[in-house]
């Protein structure tokens, strides 16, 4: 069987991890995995059999461009980074790997070159057969003071190391000359495979809580915002909301936090929603997608594989895109699928309770849109790494 290793590094959030993680779930029948997990560890994490997954010591940032910190507080980052990149390359000598696929990387994570860098030259050395892929979502992340410069620095890294550039998303929907004007500057191959989308779990083992909910004959609105260091604003306004809504409306509110919201904000949380019978607040579920399925009404920010949830569920979505540091990846989907009808679009001026709860009421009342896009990210990209492997051997 031959042999992948997929370096994935999530710093802010944990959209990476889970769009990574669904991407070699899809692999494991056809090649042996080596996952690298440079992000937090998430406990709760469900891990697809057949997949080895290494943790480097873990590197994360509150917000996209602070600095890098070191989640083990017992070593410096200057100490983190040379453990990570010595281990990287042990890893990759010892596992000698048919394909190396790097996520995001160049277009994104270029704070980590310390580390990718020499990898890509051990991959590119004589001695290596080694081809080198990079996973890329839909979108990339958009500085327009910057952008001449950092596509220039984007196009040398691939056409230096890279041979298949994979984009999971659906050029019918959003083309990646959108947000990268120089695609046709890039001399390896580039494949777009669809929308990476999860699979609902076959047997989930749920809690007495989630079957009490999911199972319920009552109403559900579903509210999550990702890892949880972001969209605080959003839950407060629901936690607001809650008892306004009690009032005119049957439904249960299930908020997930996300796994890495800080313990005081979440407490400050709960301890806002103590007088409502209507809500309940949790950390994390590994079962969202179950969540979504039974719920009338999703309240989430518009990441990629929460959107990705949100369309192939057909849920009712109102949705508010994270715009810290200018970043527009969020603000563009979001705003494509408000024009198409297929979602509402939440705006920070929105996020007052009595507003708020009122457009909540009215949009449960619409039928939103549907649109069927391509969602075969997972099955395309098994196919086109299968086939870069076959070129390899008729060369």
């Amino acid at each position: 069987m031959k042999r992948l290793m997929f370096y994935c590094q999530h710093i802010l959030g944990m959209g990476h991890l889970v769009r990574s993680m669904e991407i070699v779930r899809g692999l494991t029948q056809e090649f042996q995995i080596c996952f690298i997990n440079g992000g937090e560890i998430i406990k709760e994490f469900e891990i697809p059999a057949g997949v080895e997954v290494i943790n480097l010591p873990a590197i994360k940032t509150d917000t996209e461009f602070e600095e890098l910190q070191v989640v083990d507080s017992g070593f410096s980052l200057t100490e983190v980074k040379e453990i990570r990149t010595y281990r990287l390359l042990e890893i990759f000598n010892q596992f000698q790997p048919d394909i190396l696929i790097i996520e995001l990387f160049p277009f994104g994570r270029r704070r980590f070159s310390f580390e990718l860098i020499p990898l890509l030259e051990i991959a590119k050395s004589d001695g290596s057969s080694t081809k080198v892929v990079s996973s890329l979502r839909d979108i990339v992340v958009t500085k327009q003071h910057k952008q001449v410069k950092h596509e220039e620095k984007v196009c040398n890294l691939i056409n230096e190391y890279f041979h298949m550039l994979l984009v999971h998303g659906d050029p019918k929907f959003v083309p990646l000359e959108e947000t990268f004007s120089r695609v046709n500057d890039l001399k390896c191959e580039v494949y777009y495979t669809g929308y990476v989308v999860q699979q609902p779990p076959i047997n989930p083992v749920l809690t007495d809580e989630d079957r009490e909910i999911v199972n319920s004959d009552k109403p559900l609105i579903l509210v999550s915002v990702g890892g949880g260091r972001f969209g605080h604003e959003l839950l407060e306004c629901v936690v607001k909301t809650a008892p306004l809504l009690e009032k005119k409306l049957p439904h249960n509110i299930q908020i997930f936090t996300g796994p890495f919201m800080p313990e005081s904000k979440l407490h400050e949380l709960q301890t806002m929603a103590g007088d409502s019978n209507n809500i309940r607040i949790r950390r994390y579920t590994p079962y969202l997608l179950t969540y979504m399925q039974k719920a009338d009404l999703s309240i989430n920010m518009s990441g990629y594989n929460t959107t990705m949830n949100v369309l192939t569920t057909g849920v009712r979505a109102m949705i508010l895109p994270f715009t810290g540091n200018q970043d527009r990846e969020q603000t563009i989907r979001a705003e494509k699928l408000s024009d198409l009808g297929i979602i509402k679009l939440i705006n920070p001026n929105d996020l007052q309770p009595d507003y708020f709860a009122e457009q909540i009421i009215n949009y449960l009342k619409e039928q939103p849109n549907k649109i069927s896009f391509d969602f075969a990210g997972v099955e395309k990209t098994t196919t086109l790494l299968k086939t870069l492997l076959v070129k390899q051997k008729v060369a």
